[in-house]
């Protein structure tokens, strides 16, 4: 039977075989150590729980809530620009609250996409930035996923060569998967180049909060003129450990958001009111929870980079997001990222992600996210060290997993 037209515009899921392969393991009572999904394990913090348990019952908090936020959501997310980087938006118009900032772009997409428009995305990226806008129609032009002066020679040659002109670009940093951070004068270039023509911006700043270094990574609307064309996406998931609460924010271009309410308000009735209160109150509350968040991933960090390069598998150091991005051990690069992820589940019991299914410049690379504690993280390396010395000719299942369909 053929498929729905929308569906035959999405690729086979790349992480199918691997999640064969974890569950496959774990029926067999083996315990797979998962840095795979980017899903925090942290526990949301003790205050905005107690606000959520407080709030729950009470009259009027189970009847449909407001689309786009409720008002003190909207209010507490732009107090929350104006102390992080000195934005002021104003919360009736520039700020939208979001079922998570993945349900954000993709309504986004829907909102401003017209058949046959191309959007710039880099590759790799969070897979949302690509499939949010082919299913609403549009067509993707790969660019660079770094932040340096070759991002802005495929930016030229997109507006040169496409037709049409791009509506919008994608940026990401820090980055999802790569862990690349943009200084504010990359956003300042990208801001004058996106008003010389006419394109849109779409920043996902999800891991605004998650960094290690002295210099917190800038907002893109920090620019003087920004919000004349762009909008940004954050989310409560990371910066709070609150990723099933499902509260994320869109803020910026009036326009933008005026588009995304107006989808949104045809779709949902927003999260439930008793979770937005609860947001509203980690927003509002004290910091010291975001602080000891990033110094967990911090430790995570530095363990798996420790651990992993005394195993033999050298891990670059990322500055900031929840990911380490890295390169496949050198005898494994022929495998490609796919079968080396399966393999790593197989005999290590450990899970990553391969950087494939982030785009074709991802293949040669996999995602470790930070989701498991230290103990646990130099268990993995333990395994992955006996992994490795066995090398790829003593692992009889290479040639089968090579020709897996």
């Amino acid at each position: 039977m053929e498929e729905f037209h929308r569906i035959r515009r999405l690729p086979p899921y790349v992480f199918e075989q691997v999640n064969r392969a974890k569950a496959s393991a774990r029926n067999t009572g083996a315990d797979i150590i998962d840095l795979g999904m980017g899903n925090p394990d942290l526990p949301a913090p003790p205050h905005v729980i107690e606000k959520l348990k407080e709030t729950i019952g009470k009259p009027r908090t189970d009847r449909y809530s407001a689309s786009k936020g409720i008002a003190g959501l909207r209010r507490a997310q732009a107090a929350y620009y104006g102390r992080r980087f000195g934005v002021k938006l104003n919360p009736e118009t520039q700020v939208v609250a979001t079922l998570g900032s993945k349900e954000g772009f993709a309504n986004v997409a829907q909102a401003i996409t017209a058949p046959g428009d191309i959007v710039l995305v880099p590759n790799p990226s969070y897979p949302i930035h690509i499939f949010g806008f082919l299913m609403a129609g549009g067509v993707v032009r790969s660019v660079p996923a770094e932040p340096n002066p070759d991002f802005f020679v495929a930016l030229e040659h997109a507006i040169i060569h496409s037709v049409p002109k791009p509506l919008a670009v994608v940026v990401c940093y820090p980055a999802n998967p790569t862990a690349y951070v943009a200084e504010l004068d990359f956003y300042k270039d990208l801001v004058a180049f996106a008003k010389k023509h006419g394109i849109l911006v779409l920043s996902d700043l999800a891991y605004a909060e998650v960094y290690f270094e002295d210099v917190p990574p800038p907002s893109v609307l920090q620019v003087p003129g920004a919000i004349d064309v762009a909008v940004e996406f954050t989310s409560m998931s990371k910066t709070f450990s609150m990723p099933g609460w499902r509260i994320g924010f869109a803020v910026g271009n009036e326009r933008i958001i005026a588009a995304l309410a107006r989808v949104k308000s045809y779709l949902d009735y927003g999260a439930f009111t008793p979770v937005q209160v609860a947001a509203t109150a980690a927003l509002n509350g004290p910091d010291d929870c975001i602080r000891e968040m990033r110094e967990t991933y911090r430790r995570r960090r530095d363990a798996l980079v420790e651990s992993f390069g005394r195993a033999g598998w050298p891990i670059p150091s990322p500055s900031a997001s929840m990911f380490a991005w890295a390169p496949l051990p050198e005898a494994f690069r022929s495998l490609g990222s796919v079968e080396f992820s399966t393999l790593l589940v197989e005999k290590a019991g450990v899970a990553v992600s391969p950087g494939i299914a982030f785009g074709e410049q991802g293949e040669g690379y996999v995602r470790i996210a930070l989701v498991e504690n230290e103990q646990r993280i130099r268990q993995g390396a333990r395994n992955i060290r006996r992994f490795l010395e066995t090398g790829p000719g003593q692992l009889h299942n290479v040639v089968p997993l090579a020709t897996r369909r």
